[in-house]
């Protein structure tokens, strides 16, 4: 932008007040986020200076700040109205900052279309300077999908969170809480495991059951109170998990209800294979697969519910790789434009932050062949649950340094796991104290966070994972049967589990699965291991033993 062209901006400290940060890091601000010429004055300027300046660079927008005693605020700020009153200067664009109390009477002042009181999340100040002024003019101010949501809180990564208490009338409340509260761009409405399975066969739900890992919602006016809810403050979207049965009424029912706001469809999981669904294995494959195109045709985003289900049961981290490629390739056949890549971080329990980046690098490294004009992936990062410490303040310094190591994934959304979640579920107050220590730590890491993605560890870790990989990858390929394509196929994907080429050691038992593999943490990274000496064995020696029993069969 030349310079003739760029907007200015004049600001500095009125009186006799010295303190500057506040102005000086505004003018910075505009100058970053909005290409602002800013011009800094400096500390305590009289409002003669001010109207000189004024008239000499005739910004575009004249900054004020005063931070000292209210009384002499009113004083100074009155008069500096009386000076521009009568240099016929009122007329021009004028914003203020200062404490809450002189920010009160610089709103009663009248002259200022902007007025902060230190109160504001960082990401106000720049929709501010950017000239979208949000907030100012209800709900048509706050984007109502999920792609507008995060170019609007560019540079910052959106944030989601769970929601979901023991009753509805709770759930709405909180809701409507977080909501004024403006700290939660997506609510994830939680239904209890009867609403996932049952929605919409009342003849089996259990009544003693009600409430069991989430709100109760019976009916699509729960889904509508808990949307209306959620119309106030920052207008977060919302959204909510498939279920398990009745897939696509489910689907229907949402959109309709709460506007869901993107599509969590897993491939393998909720069936018969983790025992929360009713459906096989390969019916499950064939079904996920068809809701996945049902959303596409809308043009819903959508994210695969994938990976970290084989994460939970320590399967090890080529299988959880190999996962995601099969994820993101399946939603791109299905059609998906918009697709969500969910890294859920700290899994399995003991991996290291080190290992932990370099698997989720080897996530996005194996899936960026499929980005096209047509495929487009956001990023999400997730602290796991299961990493969670009981102890609460323990917990408030966890989540802070997990979403702090996220950071490094550059994340579109932040899905929040607020601190007491391993204690109980999360109420307003719970969400709204995470939400804001969330908050900073992502101000703190986009002003510049050390890029550990390069380090030689880190990338060692990450390309033996992809090549590993690659090979499950073939490996699938070649027990296919006469298929056009195998990684698409729900018989070739489904003899994939039961042979145990997608394997967890915590799937033994399984009647679908073959739950065989062992796995240990071992510097900090999850390998499989020989079930007799708990030595590492290598992801080659592994597939090949499983092919070769496989082809002798």
């Amino acid at each position: 932008m030349s310079e003739e062209k760029r907007k200015v901006l004049l600001g500095g400290a009125l009186g006799e007040d010295v303190h500057v940060a506040g102005v000086y890091n505004f003018l910075r601000l505009a100058e970053k986020e909005a290409g602002y010429k800013t011009i800094f004055l400096g500390p305590a300027i009289s409002p003669k200076e001010f109207i000189g300046a004024i008239k000499e660079t005739d910004p575009d927008l004249v900054a004020v700040s005063y931070r000292l005693q209210p009384d002499a605020g009113k004083y100074h700020l009155e008069t500096f109205m009386n000076a521009l009153k009568e240099a016929g200067l009122l007329r021009r664009r004028y914003v203020f900052g200062g404490t809450p109390a002189v920010a009160e009477i610089a709103k009663k002042i009248g002259i200022f279309e902007k007025v902060f009181d230190g109160k504001e999340f960082i990401e106000e100040v720049i929709s501010y300077v950017r000239g979208e002024h949000v907030g100012e003019i209800g709900k048509e101010s706050y984007p109502s999908n999920l792609v507008d949501r995060i170019r609007w809180r560019s540079p910052f990564p959106v944030i989601r969170q769970h929601l979901g208490l023991a009753t509805l009338e709770e759930t709405v409340d909180a809701v409507r809480q977080v909501s004024m509260a403006k700290v939660i761009d997506i609510i994830s409405v939680a239904p209890d495991q009867d609403a996932q399975e049952n929605f919409f066969h009342p003849e089996r739900q259990d009544p003693k059951a009600s409430g069991a890992g989430g709100v109760p919602l019976r009916k699509p006016e729960d889904f509508r109170a808990l949307y209306e809810a959620s119309r106030c403050g920052n207008y977060p979207l919302l959204r909510c998990y498939q279920g398990t049965s009745d897939l696509f009424r489910m689907a229907e029912m949402l959109q309709e209800t709460i506007h869901n706001a993107w599509a969590a469809i897993p491939l393998f999981w909720f069936s018969q294979l983790d025992k929360r669904g009713p459906l096989g294995l390969e019916e499950a494959i064939r079904e996920h697969q068809e809701l996945i195109r049902w959303h596409a045709e809308r043009n819903i985003p959508v994210e695969l519910n994938e990976p970290h289900h084989f994460e939970l049961r320590s399967a090890p981290d080529t299988v959880a790789v190999a996962d995601e490629f099969l994820s993101a390739y399946n939603a791109k056949k299905m059609g998906v434009k918009r697709y969500i890549q969910t890294s859920m971080t700290n899994l399995p329990p003991g991996e290291t932050f080190e290992m932990d980046l370099a698997k989720q690098l080897a996530k996005q490294e194996i899936t960026k062949g499929l980005i096209d004009d047509s495929f487009t992936i956001y990023r999400q990062a997730r602290t796991g649950l299961l990493s969670y410490p009981f102890n609460l303040d323990a917990a408030k310094g966890h989540m802070a340094a997990t979403v702090m190591a996220q950071m490094r994934l550059k994340p579109n959304i932040v899905h929040m796991v607020a601190f007491c979640e391993a204690d109980h579920a999360a109420t307003a107050k719970d969400i709204i104290e995470s939400a804001r220590i969330v908050r900073h730590v992502l101000r703190l890491c986009v002003e510049g966070l050390p890029d550990a993605t390069m380090g030689p560890v880190v990338q060692q870790r990450k390309n033996q994972l992809l090549s590993d990989a690659r090979d499950l990858l073939d490996a699938i390929r070649m027990i296919a049967e006469e298929v056009e394509d195998p990684l698409a196929d729900p018989q070739t994907l489904g003899r994939a589990v039961r042979i145990g080429l997608l394997d967890a050691p915590q799937l033994r038992g399984s009647e679908i699965a073959k739950g065989t593999i062992e796995t240990r943490i071992i510097n900090g990274a999850c390998y499989p291991v020989e079930r007799e000496t708990g030595k590492p064995l290598s992801s080659k020696d592994r597939i090949d033993r499983i092919l070769k029993e496989y082809l002798q069969q």
